[in-house]
């Protein structure tokens, strides 16, 4: 069973790109399922179906569902929240500061998360494929599994109770869902427009840093090919198109490629014939996936160098990126653009002291000295 997350800033068509993915997948002979966990859930009129939170049919081997994430949260969270309240009112706290520390922000993009593991776990499907909300919403969801289980270490330490330990475990197996490439792979979406790709580029090193792969990017919404412009409109279509073009060319001389290409339609595309009939454009024939060829490599690679070690991070950086490094602890915090991760340092390099770090086509370098100081 394979899952494919789909995702890109607001208004980038990724829905329709998901139900495209989803029809072709099952056309192949694959039984599927497509998700919405997108709030502004539009995937029922991509389909020109009516979608609920249970799977529903919507061809011989595809169904859809849209995940109702505030359903889930007053099924499911209410319920474990008052074991943790009355766990922590054990432990000597008041009322109220039980009730505020069993608060989780963001609980329900979690729950969501969780219910797609639920149906791709417990349904007969062969490919799930993933309508993610826009790219902000996506990664707050994707750094759920690790952020709330960080803070459950923090709140409870050692008093680790059965319901902690459940949900501990739970979070565990979201995590390694996600951050296992022969099952979970990302598929970014976006327009060929220089704001659109600079968040993407954003994306692409978020990602990296939570160990989530990402094996394709789409360029959807392209102007049609030169052959095809009459009239008035040539011109402006000439000039619109030579700047896309650039734009893509950007992205490939960035390391981001290859890319492939959907043009942009004259007719809004509903229903079954019309997604097929992108699908046919975007994959033209191949399994959709198998992704476009975008290398997926280790996050963390370690060498041996004079005095101490390198440490290579495998991070897409901009020419314009923001990196910070810092160490806490045996961790090394690695911010990227506003997006911050704990990296847990192999065991030889934790009594080591950052020297200096540079970037190359790689990623990122950082080179640690092997005596036992602090930096």
């Amino acid at each position: 069973m394979r899952i494919l997350l789909c995702t890109g800033k607001g208004g980038v068509g990724k829905t329709t790109l998901a139900a495209a993915t989803g029809a072709a997948l099952a056309a192949r002979g694959r039984k599927t399922l497509v998700v919405s966990t997108d709030p502004a859930h539009s995937l029922g009129d991509a389909f020109a179906r009516p979608l609920g939170t249970e799977p529903s049919e919507v061809d011989a081997l595809l169904s859809g569902v849209q995940v109702d994430s505030r359903t889930l949260v007053d099924a499911t969270w209410e319920g474990l929240r008052g074991e943790l309240r009355s766990v922590l009112a054990g432990a000597g706290l008041d009322t109220l500061d039980a009730e505020e520390l069993t608060v989780l922000p963001g609980v329900d993009e979690l729950l969501a998360l969780t219910e797609v593991r639920r149906l791709a776990e417990d349904g007969p499907w062969e490919a799930v494929v993933v309508d993610c909300g826009p790219t902000a919403e996506t990664l707050r969801l994707l750094a759920l599994p690790e952020a709330v289980s960080g803070y459950l270490t923090r709140v409870f330490g050692r008093r680790v109770t059965d319901p902690v330990r459940r949900l501990g475990a739970h979070l565990d197996g979201l995590r390694a869902l996600l951050t296992d490439p022969a099952v979970t792979t990302v598929r970014l979406v976006l327009t060929p427009e220089r704001v659109v790709v600079a968040e993407a580029r954003r994306t692409l090193s978020s990602l990296a840093l939570r160990g989530i792969a990402v094996d394709g990017v789409i360029a959807n919404r392209l102007m049609p090919a030169p052959g095809i412009w009459r009239g008035g409109a040539a011109s402006w279509l000439r000039t619109r198109r030579t700047q896309q073009d650039a734009v893509l060319a950007e992205l490939a001389a960035a390391g981001i490629a290859p890319v492939a290409r959907v043009e942009h339609r004259a007719v809004e595309p509903v229903g079954l014939p019309a997604l097929l009939e992108i699908a046919e454009e975007l994959y033209r024939g191949e399994d959709p996936l198998a992704g476009h060829g975008l290398p997926v490599t280790p996050l963390l690679r370690v060498r041996p160098a004079a005095g101490g070690y390198t440490l290579r991070v495998a991070i897409p950086l901009g020419r314009d990126a923001e990196v910070d490094l810092a160490r806490v602890d045996d961790d090394l915090a690695i911010t990227v653009d506003g997006f911050r991760r704990l990296i847990a340092l192999p065991e030889p390099l934790r009594p080591c002291r950052i020297t200096g770090a540079e970037s190359d086509a790689e990623g990122l370098v950082v080179h640690l000295a092997g005596n036992r100081g602090r930096g």
